[in-house]
């Protein structure tokens, strides 16, 4: 495949977390967002105190998505009472998955998803679940090869614009992973 290794991260990266989730944030939406909203949603969700208290949340796990030294993607999964919306107490929430621009199209993504997955079997979740932006069709259609469906949907607060979220879950165990 590649040598993409998922590994978890730990509080004293936290400045890098910041970095990865700064710039693939704007990578994926500053293009079809006014940039006030964007800026005030990377200055609440992505400053080192919120992000140093979803690290400490024993309910939330972040992953990196290294190559080599340099990480190039990430993801943040909730457990429990950090799950945005509480459908079922043992599910696990994806709340975060993304991929620098310059690694999408390397299965990198897929191995990060496939991370989630495991994490879910381990603790025996039934399902694991998402919202994605109704816009963000390559994502739609990522997560509906992976076996997702929409169940649902949700308000999502873009600085001062409220969008709506699709929110997606697929029944554990999976069979097999892509």
């Amino acid at each position: 495949m590649n040598n993409i290794l998922i590994v978890p991260a730990i509080t004293a990266e936290i400045e890098l977390l910041q970095q990865l989730a700064k710039q693939t944030f704007e990578e994926s939406f500053a293009q079809y967002n006014t940039e006030e909203n964007m800026k005030q949603y990377i200055q609440e969700k992505f400053s080192i105190a919120q992000l140093s208290a979803e690290m400490s949340n024993p309910d939330s796990e972040f992953y990196f998505a290294m190559l080599k030294t340099e990480p190039v993607g990430y993801m943040k999964l909730n457990f429990r009472t950090a799950q945005a919306e509480l459908f079922n107490s043992r599910a696990v929430e994806l709340e975060r998955i993304y991929v620098l621009q310059s690694h999408q199209g390397k299965q990198i993504g897929q191995q990060l998803f496939n991370q989630a997955v495991n994490a879910c079997q381990e603790v025996q979740a039934p399902f694991l679940w998402l919202g994605v932006w109704e816009h963000n069709a390559k994502a739609i259609d990522f997560y509906k090869k992976n076996g997702l469906e929409a169940f649902e949907k949700h308000a999502f607060k873009l600085g001062a614009e409220t969008q709506t979220d699709i929110l997606m879950r697929v029944s554990l165990p999976l069979h097999k992973l892509q």
